[in-house]
Order: structure tokens, then C-alpha cells, then sequence
């Protein structure tokens, strides 16, 4: 298994609760969840970390600040962090409002988001 399917069923709950319709694809060995067509947060095992990850999208102007968490990290996949991009340790989303507060955050960020170009088939 790619990812924690425990997480993937409460973030769902919690992005349902708040009334939003959303979208899921699996990528990378992981699970995206799409708002508006655009990445919202995403859930894998990181191999490094060696545990379930949450990767939250909200965005530049709050990254900073919420990095400075104990429960946070750069999200990393190439040796570059992506800026707006953070990853959050399971200690960060123990509980049902900590999640809920992760996807507050990429909830308020979304509408800001740029989505990512559309690739045509061939």
C-alpha cells in the first residue's frame, strides 16, 4: 500500500463536512485530492520519513510561519522545497480538529491556486 487509507477515509470525511465538493487521483504512489480542479493536499508514506505524511497546498504567504511547527516539513521530492507546499507529520494531524485545521488552510488557499495546464491526449 501506497498510502494510509485510514487517512485518506478521515480527510475525505473532513473535506465532505465542510461541504465541498472535491476529486481524488492517485499519483505517484500516493492520493491527490483536487478542489476546483486544483491540488488541495495529498497523503503518501514517505520512505525517508518512514511514516504516513500529509502534503498540504497553503501557499507562500502562510508557509513560513507554519514551517516554523514542529509537526511541519519542506516538502521535498527533489532536493528543492516547493514553496506553498508543506508536509505535516502524523503528530500534526492526530486529531480530527488538527486535520480539520490542515484543510482549513489549503481551503483558504485554493482559490489563489493556479491549476496545472492541461496535457491534450495523442
Amino acid at each position: 500500500m501506497a498510502y494510509d487509507e485510514y487517512l485518506a477515509d478521515r480527510v475525505r470525511r473532513t473535506i465532505a463536512e465542510k461541504h465541498t465538493r472535491f476529486d481524488e487521483m492517485k499519483m505517484m504512489g500516493g492520493l491527490l485530492f483536487k478542489v476546483n480542479e486544483k491540488m488541495l493536499c495529498g497523503i503518501h508514506i514517505d520512505k525517508k520519513y518512514g511514516d504516513s505524511l500529509l502534503m498540504a497546498r497553503i501557499g507562500e504567504e502562510v508557509y513560513e510561519r507554519e514551517l516554523e511547527r514542529e509537526c511541519c516539513l519542506p516538502m521535498d521530492f527533489t532536493g528543492r522545497p516547493m514553496k506553498g507546499y508543506i508536509f505535516v507529520t502524523p503528530e500534526g494531524f492526530d486529531s480530527e480538529d488538527d486535520l480539520s485545521y490542515w484543510i482549513d488552510k489549503c481551503l483558504e488557499f485554493n482559490p489563489m491556486a493556479k491549476a496545472s495546464k492541461k496535457h491534450s491526449k495523442k
